[in-house]
């Protein structure tokens, strides 16, 4: 594995946003998402953009690389708009929004397109990302327009 590959840990808003960053246009199927109940542990599997590459400079290739999502202490899942049973589908990661709520738990928030959102429920922010291939070149570099709503 090379040294350079991703490694991040996040326990506040801030370190989410930067987490967040890293996955914009990371994409996931449903069947490697895996929420582990008894060990109040909430696994994905991106194949993620490495936008961190493509900000070296102007002659770098587009890659994608594997990366392991996860969250601890996780008191519950749910999910908005996500067919679990179509194992196959394939969702585009947008961005992790958070919230302390009013019984001092956190509501973190994972947005996908389509109006896809999985919501966790926390006691505390203990968030790990983590490359776990070797990076691989891919022709599609995502885009965006700035004018989309």
């Amino acid at each position: 594995m090379d040294t350079k590959s991703l490694k991040l840990s996040g326990t506040t808003n801030e370190d989410l946003r930067v987490i967040s960053a890293h996955l914009q246009d990371s994409i996931v199927q449903v069947k490697d998402i895996a929420h582990l109940k008894k060990n109040r542990i909430l696994l994905i599997q991106f194949n993620r953009f490495m936008w961190e590459n493509i900000e070296k400079g102007v002659f770098q290739r587009n890659k994608r690389v594997l990366s392991i999502l996860r969250f601890e202490n996780v008191l519950n899942v749910s999910s908005k708009n996500l067919n679990q049973k179509n194992k196959d589908r394939f969702l585009d990661f947008l961005a992790i929004e958070t919230k302390f709520l009013s019984d001092r738990n956190y509501e973190i928030k994972l947005n996908f397109a389509g109006d896809v959102l999985v919501k966790i429920s926390s006691e505390v922010i203990e968030c790990f990302l983590e490359d776990i291939s070797e990076p691989w070149e891919t022709k599609n570099k995502p885009k965006h327009n700035l004018f989309d709503d």
